[in-house]
């Protein structure tokens, strides 16, 4: 190894060589232009390109950004140090490295003989601008950090040995080391070689991004080949897709549909549907709620009545079944129609015909009849208070539409539907909802289904300040029934453990898509945090890490958690 020339008188001459020029705005160093950054401009650039572009790519882009460099200043050490040895000469890199305020450079070990082809250098790097700032930013990185410094150092080494060589830190801040290190030699001479040279390999981003829209337009023709919803018609997950399936199997016939579940899910919406994309869609769509009208008056309301029928029936006038005629009556509740309404109604269904209360005459009526109760039918013919001739009749085409609990995946569509509807209804401007009330409204048990939703949603519209996010407190004013325990947590923010008895209950939850890992991640972080009383360090071990690592995985639930939300939202 070669003895190691003056640091002081080479840092000096570097020095000397730097020019400002406060008429013209330029820096200089020698002929070449420079330019001065703040280090939080660049690390923020820095953080942009690696949520832009994910770690990996950015790293790749980085890492060539500081080869170019690197070669440019080679180029620049080998024009200004040609009456020096090459050790000399070598040393200019690092002292520039030093003097841009990049990083430290302390030369451990160089052997260098340019002829030969032969290099081997460690340094210690202290001060490193990247490995910081990206601690600061990303917390503790499982690898080291510092890709635009070692693409440098590979660039400059390279150029100036005339082969490729490449560095590689053996030590990090960004990973946790109180400094860096790293060791440059021949790539041939690196069993490892092949995984880092990717980095320095230009990837062609016109291409990926033309490879990207060619499968969109795949995509979205195939999305296109497939029959879309109708626009009052909102859901993804399974349950609701298997449901309007079965609704857009029996448009075209004229079998009666049976709707079949709780209060609240959307059963008219479905019922329209189905009359929207039937051949009666251009005829009437009547809905009736049987449970909404007086026994005594239920038959005058669906059949009609003929003037004098009975006391107060001053004038003849058309039931519901003739109003709908050529196009779908909705029977909602039917389960509470009385018996002589309901043997009415099975005529109708067999014959087509029905007769006005008050009169003989039969009348026909062309009617697609869908009939929805949140009630069980067959225990209620059991209890001899349904007809099971009529029971059959309307089984003929069943659809269940399942709870809100049970389409998770259609709560955030909802949300953003409603959240837009009624900012629009009470003129309002509202930036969608905060991260908090996006993971309350996924957690919710919701027993009142979409109603209930639509609800809260428009209650937390009118409380929201206008140019704000919907908070959790705006949909939940209190206490509700099951909230705590579906958000998992207690009134002093820990884990409630009445919500998840074991583990393989939470296991189950995540496997079956009722909530997804990192809901369950976040959960438990904030549940630390305030058991912890918002002492990170506190909260770190409780969690068994280290607050670095919980101060990381906040910050990027906090980051990253409106770009996920707003795939969940829709882009809210």
């Amino acid at each position: 190894m070669r003895k190691l020339t003056s640091v002081a008188k080479a840092a000096d001459d570097m020095r000397s060589h730097i020019h400002f020029c406060a008429e013209t705005g330029q820096i200089w160093l020698h002929e070449h232009r420079m330019l001065l950054v703040h280090a939080e401009a660049q690390a923020l650039l820095r953080k942009e390109l690696i949520d832009t572009l994910g770690m990996a790519r950015a790293r790749g882009l980085l890492t060539r950004m500081g080869y170019a460099s690197g070669m440019r200043d080679a180029e620049l050490a080998r024009k200004q140090m040609q009456d020096v040895d090459d050790m000399e000469a070598f040393m200019t890199g690092p002292k520039l490295h030093t003097l841009e305020g990049i990083v430290r450079v302390t030369p451990i070990r160089v052997e260098m003989d340019r002829p030969r082809g032969h290099f081997y250098g460690e340094f210690l790097w202290e001060n490193s601008w990247e490995g910081q700032s990206h601690r600061q930013y990303y917390g503790i990185h499982h690898e080291p950090v510092c890709w635009t410094q070692i693409g440098y150092a590979s660039g400059y080494t390279s150029a100036f040995m005339g082969r490729r060589i490449l560095y590689q830190e053996t030590e990090c801040v960004g990973a946790g080391n109180s400094d860096c290190r790293i060791i440059g030699k021949p790539v041939e001479e690196w069993d490892n070689a092949e995984e880092h040279l990717r980095y320095y390999n230009p990837e062609s981003i016109a291409d990926q991004l033309i490879d990207l829209q060619t499968q969109v337009t795949h995509l979205r023709s195939s999305i296109g080949e497939k029959e879309s919803l109708p626009k009052h018609m909102i859901g993804t997950s399974p349950g609701f897709r298997q449901a309007y399936g079965l609704l857009k199997r029996a448009a075209d016939s004229q079998i009666p549909v049976l709707l079949l579940g709780e209060t609240g899910v959307g059963k008219e919406v479905f019922a329209r549907a189905l009359h929207g994309c039937s051949p009666r869609a251009n005829g009437p769509f009547v809905a009736v709620n049987c449970a909404a009208i007086p026994p005594e008056l239920v038959e005058a309301e669906l059949f009609g009545v003929e003037k004098g029928a009975y006391t107060g029936a001053q004038s003849s006038r058309p039931g519901r079944f003739e109003r709908a005629s050529g196009g779908t009556l909705f029977l909602d509740e039917v389960g509470d129609l009385p018996s002589p309404a309901q043997a009415k109604l099975l005529r109708v269904l067999q014959e087509g015909e029905i007769e006005r209360l008050g009169d003989t005459r039969p009348r026909r009526v062309d009617v697609r009849v869908v009939a929805a109760t949140n009630a069980d039918l067959s225990r209620l013919v059991q209890e001899g208070r349904f007809r099971l001739d009529l029971y059959y009749r309307l089984n003929a085409y069943q659809v269940h539409i399942p709870p809100l609990r049970e389409r998770k995946e259609d709560i955030s569509p909802l949300s953003k539907a409603f959240i837009d509807k009624y900012a629009t209804l009470h003129g309002k401007k509202l930036r969608g909802f905060t991260d908090k009330a996006k993971r309350a409204l996924l957690s919710y048990n919701w027993p009142g289904n979409i109603r209930e939703l639509q609800n809260v949603i428009e209650r937390s519209v009118i409380l929201a300040p206008p140019g704000t996010r919907v908070e959790a407190e705006h949909l939940f004013l209190a206490k509700r029934d099951g909230q705590p325990s579906e958000l998992g947590l207690d009134a002093d923010g820990a884990l409630n453990a009445q919500s998840w008895q074991s583990g393989a209950r939470l296991c189950e939850a995540v496997l079956n898509g009722v909530c997804t890992l990192d809901e369950v991640e976040s959960m438990l972080l904030e549940a630390a945090v305030a058991k912890a009383k918002n002492n990170l360090s506190s909260a770190a071990r409780l969690l068994g890490i280290t607050r670095p690592q919980l101060a990381y995985r906040l910050k990027r639930m906090q980051e990253s958690g409106q770009a996920k939300a707003d795939v969940i939202m829709g882009k809210t």
